[in-house]
């Protein structure tokens, strides 16, 4: 788990840390990117009594809170993360589906082209970039030599 004291951050915000928000930021902590539906298959390993509008109504709370933050990784769920982490992008394989974190520094000319062109500002910790990983690549690159062979 991480260094992070939960307890004082939301106590000092004017929550409790109830056992059901430590099981959700716990959960989340471990899980690192998890639907909804992933975090309450995790929470439910100790306290199967916790049903999914809890977690939804946690994670709601937590995020407003700042203690997490979600991201869109596909048409599914979102998935969420501990927000104290660095910002960062993701890139998701669409052939294996993994997703790698990655800087945001790496998009700052692309930041800085939709600010000179448009004034937007870009909220990049919901971004993600879909494709295919290095191992994928590889795979079909040999397959397609085979298929040529």
């Amino acid at each position: 788990m991480s260094g992070i004291d939960w307890q004082t951050d939301l106590r000092q915000r004017g929550y409790r840390l109830t056992p059901q928000r430590q099981l959700v930021l716990q959960a989340v902590d471990t899980l690192e990117h998890a639907t909804p539906d992933d975090i309450l298959n995790e929470v439910r390993r100790t306290a199967s009594g916790v049903n999914i509008s809890t977690v939804y109504r946690t994670l709601d709370l937590l995020e407003e809170l700042g203690l997490v933050s979600h991201a869109h990784l596909g048409h599914g769920a979102p998935t969420y993360h501990l927000a104290d982490r660095d910002h960062h992008m993701h890139l998701v394989c669409r052939d294996c589906d993994k997703v790698t974190e990655t800087d945001v520094e790496l998009a700052a000319p692309f930041v800085e082209s939709l600010r000179a062109a448009h004034g937007f500002e870009t909220d990049m910790k919901h971004f993600a970039i879909f494709g295919r990983c290095a191992e994928c690549t590889a795979k079909r690159t040999a397959n397609a030599k085979d298929a040529a062979s």
